[in-house]
């Protein structure tokens, strides 16, 4: 009898349904944050982000949602299960993107306008360093073995390599006019940096020791696009670093990049002025935000093609997915 049960119970657990991801979507100048489920592709909530909400992250758990709330000048917290608001991290003034550490407590947070790189204790809730970068740092990127971080400065047009240990900077790279984002290849040995006027990705060789080599620079070429609406913006790399998304702005397209020759080998037509980019945690579909069509596009990965098109809040900035 009891094994019979075992057996059943057993049954039933592997053929019980997944439970559905959810995407966060910041939108820009509507202030609110959209809610997908990722099953129906349906909007289900929206709720209040901050003023001016762009960059967006969660917990490695996937319990908090954390909004760079650029006006406010502080990242606003979230319950992903009920949307109720907690308590707030400090960020220096207008925070734009950041990225978080593995165990949850430390948040790399870009100050567009104080030329500084916050660092964030999430538990404590207080600022442990404010490393000077560039003029206009954007985009940040953190090593797979969490040894360095990687901020971008617009105007400085440099690549920032900052050791976590002590919060220096130990490398300088620079790139094209005005560096957007910063990615890593999932084994931390390549480093891909977008330039939205620049019109390019810096791809960067990185030795054991983290120190950075740029070994080519990926122009893009779209028949009837002008060369100057080809901004590189968001990029994303799937695990196995066989392929590199690029959003290009007010090109509408995504660029689909062979991981090992670096070679451009297709585009994708999505929503108008594509910012940035999410896959959700199978990385069976990438979610593009598109600022002026007010909307996202569900690219499905595999076959490098969009398939739906979700109406969200005014100027959607950022997407992020649950983890499963």
């Amino acid at each position: 009898m009891k094994s019979t049960l075992a057996a059943l119970i057993l049954t039933v657990a592997s053929t019980a349904p997944a439970l559905a991801n959810k995407a966060f979507v910041s939108n820009e100048r509507g202030n609110t944050i959209t809610v997908i489920d990722t099953d129906t592709w349906e909007v289900t909530d929206e709720f209040f982000g901050g003023n001016r909400p762009r960059g967006i992250t969660l917990s490695p758990d996937g319990s908090k949602l954390y909004v760079c709330a650029s006006d406010d000048d502080l990242v606003r917290v979230f319950d992903t299960d009920t949307y109720e608001e907690l308590p707030s991290l400090p960020s220096g003034p207008d925070p734009e993107l950041f990225v978080i550490s593995s165990d949850g407590r430390h948040l790399y947070i870009a100050n567009e306008d104080d030329n500084l790189v916050t660092v964030t204790d999430t538990e404590t809730r207080t600022i442990l360093a404010e490393v000077p970068v560039g003029v206009e740092p954007e985009g940040m990127g953190i090593s797979p073995d969490e040894s360095f971080v990687v901020n971008t400065s617009e105007t400085t047009n440099m690549a920032h390599f900052i050791s976590t240990e002590d919060y220096e900077i130990k490398h300088n790279v620079l790139v094209d006019q005005r560096p957007r984002y910063a990615q890593y290849t999932d084994d931390g040995t390549r480093l891909f940096v977008s330039s939205e006027i620049g019109g390019t990705v810096s791809v960067m060789d990185i030795a054991p020791d983290g120190t950075p080599t740029l070994v080519k620079k990926i122009g893009f070429e779209v028949p009837g696009v002008l060369p100057e609406w080809l901004q590189p913006v968001g990029v994303k790399v799937t695990d196995d670093g066989s392929r590199v998304f690029v959003a290009l702005g007010p090109a509408n397209r995504v660029a689909v990049i062979d991981g090992e020759s670096l070679e451009v080998i297709d585009y994708i037509l999505v929503g108008q002025r594509v910012w940035q980019l999410g896959f959700t945690p199978d990385q069976q579909y990438l979610l593009t935000t598109n600022g002026n069509s007010n909307d996202i596009t569900v690219i499905d990965v595999a076959a490098e093609k969009a398939i739906k098109s979700i109406q969200v809040g005014q100027q959607p900035w950022g997407v992020v997915v649950t983890p499963d």
